[in-house]
């Protein structure tokens, strides 16, 4: 079973002067001598180095204290999250896993040799407590894929302990630049034995990729790699930013990270509204298709999730009943049918996510934003053109809105309700898209739309929850079980129903009034 560590780090390039004396600095009492260390770690990548690209690493590593296989994820500049596996001969399946969104179908080859021969330090406290792991490494990298480099460097690395606090390193970091040391030029030391053994023409590759990597960072901070001109360039932007976040949440969602299929289940539906939305920028002949696997991504995501979602709101609900009114085994039965949902639904959507028709999506989209399919309006001004989508999916909102609010209380009103919701988030992604581009009218939009989603998403999920109400019931009383608690939950699901209905007239005024794109 693989475990996972965040590693917290800095590199610095180091000459033959070794480690400067670190004590004093950052409440550090004493400098530990833990002695020296072999390391000798294969590193696997793909051919075209994919992972490399993403700023990930794949060794087995034999020597040292945590001999094993290695997956680094990157979190943020010097930050990773460690996955960790026992050795073996071939790359665990759970780590090969975790990178498939990468690889797809590419095979795993092992591409460079590292030897270190690692003097360790440990930076401790009056206490004894560790604050940080402080070493020296000789390196050694020979390139084994793609040529037969070699190359040499000594460089100092700075670990902060389980639990500390990343302010150390900078504390750190200050005693070290004033006794001359400097910050390594390459994040990784995969990075650098890249860049060094490579041909010509890979040193220059290999350059490509570390820029890749750092548009890759930047995006996920909110930077923008390219100014956007054009429409096409606004809305490629957002469907690049969701395809990325697809690839980058697959590991997270294997590994049942808090809110990651909840995450990537938005990236693809925001993918397939930005689609539907904005048919005169990008050819909906090429986009249909790949829209309806969007579709069936992320109803496999949401076959779990929306079971979960549902027994928490009624396990609350529960929870909100006083004891004298729980009649018969209420809160049993509701764990067998929560248990009973749940059974299966992690192994099918490991299933999913290590299919070909998964794989071949993302390739698909890969493609998709490579060569995107632009229409004669993806040329035009991101204001006219954009602002014109937003204005038509906002229209159909106002629609399907004004048909509810027509109909009087019951299953047609429900239905109207939960299309005007879908139609809300379409309404809102467009937006998102168009913010860039048409600044506030557009922020505000996306507010708004927001503010109605989730007024209409807590209608839909008191419609939903009641006739899960309503099938337990029926169990419940077929097996001789009082169904009066039941009743009670279904009344205050109807009652919170009946709210969101109440404040749903004035919402929406306040929101028409504020519709200025």
């Amino acid at each position: 079973m693989a475990e996972t560590k965040r590693e917290i780090e800095r590199k610095y390039e180091s000459d033959e002067s070794g480690l400067p004396d670190l004590t004093g600095a950052a409440g550090v009492a004493s400098v530990l001598d833990k002695g020296v260390a072999e390391l000798d770690a294969i590193y696997y990548d793909t051919s075209d180095l994919r992972l490399a690209a993403a700023s990930i690493t794949l060794r087995r590593r034999t020597g040292g204290s945590d001999a094993g296989w290695h997956l680094k994820l990157p979190v943020d500049t010097g930050v990773r999250d460690e996955i960790r596996a026992p050795l073996s001969d071939d790359v665990p399946e759970e780590l090969a896993g975790l990178v498939r969104s990468r690889v797809r179908e590419g095979q795993l080859v092992p591409v460079m040799r590292l030897r270190s021969h690692r003097d360790i330090r440990d930076l401790v406290d009056t206490e004894g407590r560790l604050l940080a792991e402080a070493s020296v490494d000789a390196v050694r990298a020979d390139r084994l894929f793609g040529g037969e480099g070699s190359a040499q460097w000594s460089e100092i690395e700075v670990e902060l302990a389980d639990g500390g606090d990343p302010a150390l390193l900078d504390k750190l970091e200050k005693r070290l630049r004033k006794a001359g040391v400097r910050p390594s030029k390459s994040a990784s030391k995969l990075a650098r034995a890249l860049t060094e053994t490579g041909s010509k023409k890979q040193r220059k590759k290999a350059k490509e990729a570390g820029k890749e990597a750092g548009k890759g960072a930047a995006q996920r901070e909110g930077a923008s790699v390219r100014e956007p001109v054009t429409a096409g360039d606004h809305v490629l932007a957002y469907v690049r930013a969701q395809r990325d976040a697809i690839v980058e949440l697959d590991p997270a969602v294997r590994q049942e990270a808090e809110e990651s299929v909840h995450d990537m289940r938005v990236a693809t539906r925001r993918l397939r509204s930005t689609f539907r939305s904005f048919g005169k920028v990008l050819d909906r002949t090429v986009t249909d298709p790949i829209g309806d696997e969007l579709k069936w991504l992320a109803g496999e995501l949401g076959v779990g999730r929306d079971h979960e979602v549902l027994g928490e709101r009624i396990t609350a609900g529960l929870d909100d009943v006083p004891h004298t009114l729980v009649s018969g085994p209420v809160r049993e039965r509701l764990q067998t049918w929560d248990k009973a949902g749940r059974r299966g639904s992690r192994k099918r959507l490991l299933g999913v996510l290590d299919s070909k028709r998964y794989l071949t999506l993302l390739d698909t989209l890969d493609g998709l934003v490579a060569g995107p399919p632009l229409m004669e309006a993806a040329a035009g001004q991101p204001s006219e053109v954009l602002a014109k989508a937003v204005r038509k999916d906002f229209g159909k909102v106002s629609a399907l809105i004004e048909q509810a609010l027509a109909q009087p209380s019951g299953h047609e009103r429900d239905e109207a309700l939960h299309e005007a919701r879908k139609k809300a988030k379409r309404t809102r992604y467009a937006a998102e898209t168009a913010t860039p581009a048409i600044g506030g009218p557009a922020k505000t939009l996306t507010r708004s739309m927001k503010s109605l989603q989730s007024l209409l998403g807590e209608h839909q999920d008191s419609v939903m929850a009641r006739q899960t109400l309503r099938e337990l019931s029926a169990v419940a009383h077929a097996a001789g079980e009082s169904a009066f608690t039941y009743g009670l939950l279904y009344g205050r699901e109807e009652r919170r129903a009946e709210l969101a209905e109440d404040a749903l007239p004035k919402a929406w005024e306040t929101i028409q009034g504020d519709m200025d794109v």
